[in-house]
């Protein structure tokens, strides 16, 4: 808040430590983008959708369905799609043009539609009327990073996690080419999620009866206490008077439908809520590390915070059935998401709870330098 035109700001309550903003963190700047209030992970998000189809029609063949899911839909790092995805916005020549990043195109094709590792997954829920709901949560995969990567060079941010944020003036030209790269990574994003949601839908069967499709990293302009700013929100689901949005708890934790509501409180948080339940260790200390021996120079692991046998118990005892996923993804590394949502409970309103059924993420062993 001390750096650029900041004008206002939040912290949701599932917020954490992030590169140079916080997971979690919302910033109103006047004059200024955020690079890095907007994050590598550009337009990383929610889609939800739920069917006409009951969810104790499917239940006996989830295990099946989840393997054909992975066979369609690729998990993990720098993966390219088996079936070229055709969309529009691979003809926006103006755009790929404006954020001077037209070399890029090839390779966003190449990967439109997948998934990625880290906390990004493809989730099947039952809500309590018995429904079936498609979740998925990803972003704009190594275009966004690859846009956020070049703009931060230009910019001549320092490198680090508790370092300045890498601001931009919005109406020169450099930032004016870095918000032509958020349209795209926003539009590529919305696209990627809508494309696996109808493969995963075309598996299960049934018609969609409700949507719900939001950002979580991304830069909006709009109006607060009548001035005009640029909103970055990293970690943060818009959450305006109505507006719907999907907010995941861990693979093992119930996620949740919510709308914005109009109050004293929404108001004072620029209309911003949480997108989910917020780590309480880092990845490292959830699954451990490998560490040099002194005396024998040998790398040798250190355990971490959680074991394979709890977060295997945890999974068994709510039902559900994984594909993939490690220790850093485990429940017991995140915070318990009705805990967070209640610290905002003058802000939203609960519309629909989803019970987690089969999750599909990249397995343990996957690196995805562009995961959120």
């Amino acid at each position: 808040m001390n750096t650029g035109s900041a004008a206002a700001g939040v912290l949701c309550a599932d917020g954490h430590l992030g590169y140079a903003h916080p997971i979690g963190g919302v910033v109103g700047y006047t004059d200024h983008i955020s690079i890095s209030g907007v994050g590598f992970d550009i337009a990383c998000g929610n889609m939800a959708v739920r069917l006409d189809t009951p969810y104790a029609d499917i239940a006996p063949r989830i295990g099946i369905i989840l393997q054909d899911i992975q066979s369609v839909v690729s998990f993990g790092v720098g993966r390219k799609n088996d079936e070229r995805v055709e969309h529009e916005l691979f003809d926006r020549d103006d755009l790929w043009r404006a954020a001077d990043v037209v070399d890029l195109k090839s390779m966003a094709q190449s990967q439109l539609g997948t998934v990625g590792s880290g906390n990004h997954y493809v989730d099947i829920f039952e809500d309590d009327d018995g429904s079936t709901w498609i979740g998925v949560h990803f972003g704009s995969r190594g275009l966004g990073h690859k846009i956020t990567t070049k703009y931060l060079a230009a910019a001549g941010a320092k490198d680090g996690m508790e370092v300045p944020p890498a601001l931009l003036p919005a109406d020169e030209d450099m930032g004016r080419g870095y918000l032509a790269g958020i349209e795209l990574g926003g539009l590529y994003a919305y696209a990627g999620r809508e494309w696996v949601v109808e493969r995963v839908r075309q598996i299960i069967g049934g018609a969609v009866t409700f949507c719900v499709h939001n950002h979580h990293n991304f830069a909006w302009r709009e109006t607060h206490n009548g001035v005009d700013m640029w909103v970055v929100r990293k970690g943060a689901t818009p959450a305006f008077p109505g507006q719907f949005g999907f907010v995941g708890g861990s693979m093992g934790d119930d996620a949740v439908i919510l709308s914005g509501v109009d109050s004293p409180e929404s108001k004072a948080s620029l209309y911003s809520t949480v997108h989910g339940a917020g780590r309480v260790m880092s990845r490292t200390e959830a699954r451990g590390r490998f560490v040099r021996d002194p005396e024998t120079g040998k790398k040798i692991r250190q355990p971490g915070k959680i074991r394979h046998d709890e977060w295997q118990r945890w999974i068994r005892s709510k039902g559900v059935t994984v594909l993939g996923g490690d220790l850093d993804e485990a429940p017991q590394a995140y915070r318990r998401l009705p805990d967070v949502l209640a610290e905002h409970a003058d802000t939203i309103k609960i519309e629909h709870v989803l019970h987690p059924r089969g999750v599909i993420m990249a397995g343990g062993n996957e690196f995805d330098p562009y995961k959120d």
